[in-house]
């Protein structure tokens, strides 16, 4: 691979392991993916999609010996920097309850350093549709305000890759929608990468897509090169699930 290909890609995978215990999380994953990129990891309950992430956003090592780049930086050796260019979007919201949902955004943009953060702020509490309930503590608001609320965090320093694990898990139809419109808005000129079990909208969001099962790499391959049928059929047979 050239040098000239190498920088452009937003995400390169090689052997990547992670054991926990006895249990093989990660059994040498590689890929790349490039800038721009929408990647969506299917598999089931335990197949490592979660891991995987957590490396990526450098919340977990992995093992030695493997190599993960991200925005050309080293997982392990540059993680104080990569983290000032990835936004994380999971079921747990990473807010503080007893903080306004105004205080919240503000007390991120103050650890991003962020210039004119009140206006940053005021933009994306109106994308969220949360505007008028700046004020309010974060722990009155009901799942769906709370995701909205996380994924405004995740969007505070406008960053290169953002990585969303079962970013719709427990919204209704209304925040739904909301999340849609968002990533739509922001896709060009960012990464996304997904874990999730609904197969449609996986495939509906991305542009490349991904299997793990076991912690190894089953399917690895572009949007525009799946056979919609052919993939369900291999999901089925290799995860054991329904397509949901």
């Amino acid at each position: 691979m050239s040098e000239e290909i190498k920088q452009e890609m937003a995400v390169e995978v090689r052997d990547l392991s992670r054991t926990f215990g006895a249990r093989k999380a990660l059994n040498k994953v590689s890929f790349d993916l490039p800038k721009g990129a929408f990647l969506s990891i299917f598999g089931p309950n335990g197949a490592g999609k979660s891991t995987l992430l957590r490396v990526l956003s450098t919340l977990t090592p992995p093992a030695s010996g493997s190599q993960v780049k991200v925005c050309g930086l080293d997982v392990v050796k540059e993680d104080f920097e990569l983290r000032e260019r990835i936004g994380i979007i999971s079921h747990n919201p990473l807010l503080y309850p007893d903080l306004s949902a105004e205080e919240n955004l503000r007390f991120f943009a103050e650890l991003y350093c962020l210039d004119n953060p009140e206006e940053r702020i005021d933009e994306l509490l109106e994308a969220v549709e949360l505007k008028h309930r700046r004020m309010d503590l974060a722990r009155t608001f009901s799942r769906g305000m709370t995701q909205r609320l996380s994924i405004a965090r995740a969007l505070l320093p406008n960053p290169d890759i953002i990585f969303l694990d079962e970013p719709y898990s427990g919204l209704d139809p209304h925040a739904m929608d909301i999340l849609d419109s968002l990533i739509d808005k922001v896709r060009e000129g960012h990464t996304f990468i997904m874990v999730s079990h609904d197969l449609q909208k996986g495939l509906q969001l991305c542009s490349h897509a991904l299997i793990l099962a076991n912690g190894q790499k089953v399917f690895f391959d572009e949007r525009a090169n799946i056979n919609e049928e052919e993939f369900a059929r291999l999901y089925r047979e290799t995860v054991g699930m329904g397509v949901s």
